[in-house]
C-alpha cells in the first residue's frame, strides 16, 4: 500500500503510526475510510471528535436538531456560541477545528424509511448515536440489507451498551433485532431529559463507539460482534455477554426481505 501522506499527517498521526497493529498501513485505511455518525448530540460528539483526530478521510453526520443550553452538560462537540445553531454545523465546525485535513458531511435531516438506504450507501461504517428505538432499528435493518457494518450505542443515567452488527456477513453474526425483537412501548423507558443521564458516561460510551469503528475500519483487533459491552459507571464495572444470532429474527433470518423496511414508514 502506498503511504500518501503529507509531512503535517506524519507529525498529527505520529502516535497512530508507532502503534504495531496500526502503521502506516492501518492509518491509510482511516484517511481512505468514510464513517456515518447518526445523531450530534451526547454520543455523537465524542465519535465525531475522536475520528477526527484519528483522521478518518470522510466523515457524516446527521441530526436535524438545535443546540440548546440544556445539551452542554453531555454535548461537548458543542459551546456556548452555538446556541441555537444546527448541530450538524456546529459539530462539523468543531471537527474541522481540530483537524482540517478530514472531510466533514453535514446532513441536516431527520433520518428516515425514505433516505436512509441512500444515506447509507456513502459510507463504509455506520455510527448509531440516536437517543430513541425507531432510529435505533430503522439503522439496523437498512445496515442489515445494505451490508454495512453497525456499531451502536446507548446510555442512561449512570448506565451503558455497545455492540457492532455485521448480520451481513452471516451466522453467526446477529443484528440488533436478535437481541431487541421490537421497540419498545414508548412510555417504558424514560428518554434523557425524563432519566437524566450523567455527561461523563455518555462521554464513555462514545469513546468506546469511536475505538471499535476504527478497529473496523482498519481490521484490528476483536470484534464486538456478536457480543454486548454493558457499563455500569456507578460500580465502575465493564462485562460483555454473549449474544447469539436469533433464527427466527424478522429481518437477519433467510424469510426477511428489504421491503420489510417500508414498515417504518409508519
Amino acid at each position: 500500500m502506498d503511504f500518501d501522506f503529507s509531512d503535517s499527517e506524519i507529525q498529527r498521526y505520529a502516535r497512530h503510526i508507532v502503534l504495531k497493529d496500526v502503521g502506516g498501513t492501518g492509518q491509510m485505511k482511516l484517511k481512505q475510510g468514510r464513517v456515518l455518525i447518526v445523531g450530534a448530540g451526547g454520543l455523537g460528539s465524542p465519535l465525531a471528535m475522536y475520528l477526527a483526530a484519528a483522521g478518518v478521510g470522510t466523515i457524516g453526520i446527521i441530526d436535524d436538531d438545535v443546540v440548546e443550553l440544556s445539551n452542554l452538560q453531555r454535548q461537548i462537540a458543542h459551546g456556548m456560541r452555538d446556541l441555537g445553531t444546527a448541530k450538524v454545523e456546529s459539530a462539523r465546525q468543531t471537527m474541522i477545528n481540530m483537524n482540517p485535513e478530514v472531510t466533514v458531511q453535514a446532513h441536516q435531516m431527520r433520518l428516515t424509511a425514505g433516505n436512509v438506504l441512500d444515506l447509507i450507501a456513502q459510507y463504509d461504517v455506520i455510527a448509531d448515536g440516536s437517543d430513541n428505538f425507531e432510529t435505533r432499528f430503522l439503522l439496523n435493518d437498512a445496515c442489515y440489507f445494505a451490508g454495512k457494518t453497525l456499531v451502536s450505542g446507548a446510555a442512561l443515567r449512570f448506565d451503558g451498551q455497545v455492540s457492532t452488527f455485521k448480520a451481513h456477513l452471516g451466522a453467526p453474526n446477529p443484528c440488533y433485532r436478535c437481541i431487541y425483537h421490537a421497540p419498545p412501548p414508548a412510555d417504558a423507558i424514560p428518554s434523557c431529559s425524563q432519566g437524566g443521564v450523567l455527561g461523563a458516561v455518555v462521554g464513555t460510551i462514545g469513546g468506546l463507539q469511536a475505538t471499535e469503528v476504527l478497529k473496523e475500519l482498519m481490521g484490528i483487533g476483536e470484534s464486538l460482534s456478536g457480543q454486548l459491552l454493558i457499563v455500569d459507571a456507578l460500580s465502575a464495572s465493564f462485562r460483555k455477554i454473549r449474544v447469539p444470532r436469533d433464527p427466527g429474527c424478522p429481518i437477519c433470518s433467510e424469510k426477511a426481505t428489504i421491503k420489510d423496511l417500508s414498515c417504518h414508514e409508519h
